[in-house]
């Protein structure tokens, strides 16, 4: 009697424990997705340097980058994180504190924050979950919290955090990332935290309770529109088309404060040599280059340039600084878009927005011109709308649908508005 007493007793104890730690981790959640929308109430938008620099980066670029994002309006139209990515580093002092490489950044990154926080930008950096970074300089692991505390010492608004050199084991990724999101919101400063582990260990199920406001969802982006190699994408690169028919199935997992990260926008590079360049990547013309930004912006997708800032030609300038194109993408509903028509040569996406309006966009995935006809109640919207084209910055029609054509590999971005 006395041992079934006691059994009973324990079961209690650990029904009252267990009940507790579910309550505390529903606590712990709640608090980190209040956090996160705090953070990042809609998709980031700034400029990166990997594309262009790769690892040769040096402050004056940066500071002429940072200049140059307002002079051309880019800062105005939302664009205000630059964010340094691999090959800033110079190791670590005699303290073990990482130290920025000093013949890239003789006045340090503190400096360069302080000058980029004068342009109304904010900064962002990069480092590894490992001892070493994807380019081979050095990396955060076991050192998360005296890096975060760096960091925030420096001025840093935004930190990449990639997985190169890591174990591909899901409980040692979402521990890694953990800990250097438990370190970021004990540094003292807020810092937007992007999960870079590529999308393959399905970080939109964990990398917000690890303290992630975005993941990539993805390989890195290349500069071309498909990749023709569909046994090893991997290794022949993810074009526009690849990454969209990833990142458009993961709808559900979007919202304010955690975001499906597509990777950086290549519009603008023309194939330029380098990272973006590389398997295949020789380059797009600029109505593709114009779908990557309709396409990004619906699926509400962080939008991070990628190209020279500093000379734009006016077909960049144009795809980069479309205000209402940018509007649906920082749409504080923070819906991303569903792919409601799916077919070999076309992919239509819904996205609702906050004032009741729609967005819809046409992909015409095909290498022909093809004419197009869509009953807006195919798609679930019932009723006449009067429908805006955000390209040519014009209503275009008012009605139950729309028919038109589509140029290959365009994509025709439209906001309706019921009446």
């Amino acid at each position: 009697m006395q041992l079934k007493i006691n059994m009973s007793f324990h079961a209690r104890i650990f029904s009252a424990l267990l009940t507790l730690c579910f309550s505390c981790f529903a606590a712990l959640a709640q608090s980190l997705d209040v956090e996160s929308k705090r953070l990042a109430p809609t998709p980031p938008m700034g400029w990166m340097t990997w594309n262009f620099f790769a690892d040769k980066i040096h402050e004056q670029d940066l500071r002429e980058m940072a200049d140059a994002m307002v002079a051309s309006g880019m800062v105005e139209a939302g664009y205000n994180y630059l964010i340094i990515d691999d090959g800033w580093q110079g190791g670590r002092d005699n303290r073990n504190n990482i130290i920025a490489d000093p013949k890239k950044f003789p006045s340090g990154i503190k400096a360069l924050a302080d000058y980029v926080h004068s342009k109304g930008i904010k900064l962002g950096i990069y480092s590894d979950a490992a001892q070493l970074t994807c380019a081979g300089y050095t990396g955060s692991l076991g050192f998360e919290e005296q890096d975060a505390k760096t960091f925030a010492s420096w001025g840093i608004d935004y930190l990449k955090y990639d997985y190169c050199y890591a174990p591909k084991d899901s409980a040692i990724a979402v521990a890694r990332y953990t800990k250097m999101g438990e370190a970021l919101r004990k540094s003292g400063r807020d810092i937007v935290f992007g999960v870079c582990e590529w999308g393959q260990l399905q970080p939109w199920h964990w990398a917000l309770n690890a303290g992630g406001q975005l993941w990539r969802s993805t390989f890195d982006v290349r500069d071309k529109w498909r990749n023709l190699d569909k046994r090893h994408p991997d290794q022949a690169g993810y074009g526009i088309l690849d990454i969209v028919d990833i990142n458009a199935d993961l709808h559900a997992y979007a919202g304010p404060g955690r975001w499906n990260d597509a990777d950086m926008l290549v519009v603008g590079l023309y194939g330029k040599p380098g990272p973006s360049g590389d398997l295949g990547g020789v380059g797009m013309n600029d109505m593709q280059y114009q779908s990557q930004m309709s396409l990004w912006s619906v699926m509400a997708s962080p939008l991070t340039a990628t190209n020279d800032v500093r000379n734009m030609n006016e077909a960049t300038k144009r795809i980069l600084l479309n205000k209402e194109v940018i509007a649906v993408n920082q749409d504080p509903l923070g819906k991303q878009a569903e792919r409601k028509v799916k077919d070999d040569t076309w992919n239509v996406f819904v996205k609702p927005l906050q004032n009741g309006d729609m967005a819809v966009a046409i992909l015409n995935r095909g290498d022909a011109a093809k004419n197009y006809s869509i009953d807006w109640a195919n798609l679930g919207l019932n009723g006449k709308y009067e429908v805006r084209d955000l390209w040519e910055h014009k209503t275009v029609g008012k009605g139950k649908g729309w028919k038109g054509l589509v140029q290959p590999h365009e994509t025709k971005l439209f906001r309706l508005k019921k009446i």
